[in-house]
């Protein structure tokens, strides 16, 4: 007897997924069967998922609430796409996506559909994860920028950093001046230096309102 599945991922220990297993328990998937890894979408490498693949029987039937739920890679959800219903043979229902139901539309034209739309949401689903992780990389700087220490004390940079590499940059002064002047050592001012950059990134690329 063919059995139904649920899969639920969220990103962090803190994060919420009473969203998708509700909508699971809507379509009468049992407790039991429902499995949820709390990790990044950037690989498959995830003991659930994993153990999920060992589970699923051909003909089997696996919802999950969107597709970036399954994954964030584009290349590996194309991958894990064709295990689950080649290799495996299962059936995977996306809940939020009607036109990824590889039960429905199984001729010629309902598969170039499916692929179609799967290939455009993977691609969605890795951009938004390289949108938020440029996002977390910019916060980070910008904290770093106003004294947040992450991790070991850091040494922050001096008021007047920016024309000190405005400074450097132009060659108006070598790099021991402007070590020197921003107290730090040369691998610490590097890497201030990258934080700096990726601030001044993000503040170009913000619309002016």
């Amino acid at each position: 007897m063919h059995q139904v599945y649920g899969y639920i991922r969220v990103s962090s220990t803190d994060q919420n997924e009473d969203r998708q297993r509700i909508a699971l328990v809507e379509r009468q998937v049992p407790q039991s069967h429902i499995y949820l890894d709390k990790q990044s979408g950037k690989d498959f490498n995830r003991p659930q998922y994993k153990q999920l693949l060992q589970i699923l029987r051909p003909g089997d039937l696996l919802y999950v609430l969107s597709i970036d739920r399954l994954g964030r890679n584009y290349e590996e959800i194309q991958n894990q796409w064709r295990v689950l219903t080649k290799a495996i043979g299962a059936d995977v229902c996306v809940l939020d996506m009607p036109l990824l139901d590889t039960r429905q539309g199984r001729d010629l034209m309902g598969t170039f559909i499916a692929d179609l739309v799967l290939q455009i949401l993977s691609f969605v689903a890795q951009n938004e994860r390289e949108s938020i992780k440029k996002r977390q990389e910019q916060g980070i700087a910008a904290a770093k920028a106003r004294g947040v220490c992450f991790g070991r004390p850091c040494v922050p940079p001096p008021a007047d950093f920016p024309q000190i590499v405005a400074e450097w940059e132009r060659k108006q002064i070598p790099l021991s001046e402007a070590l020197r002047r921003s107290g730090l050592h040369e691998t610490t001012f590097y890497r201030r230096l990258r934080e700096y950059r990726i601030l001044q990134s993000g503040k170009k690329e913000t619309p002016l309102s």
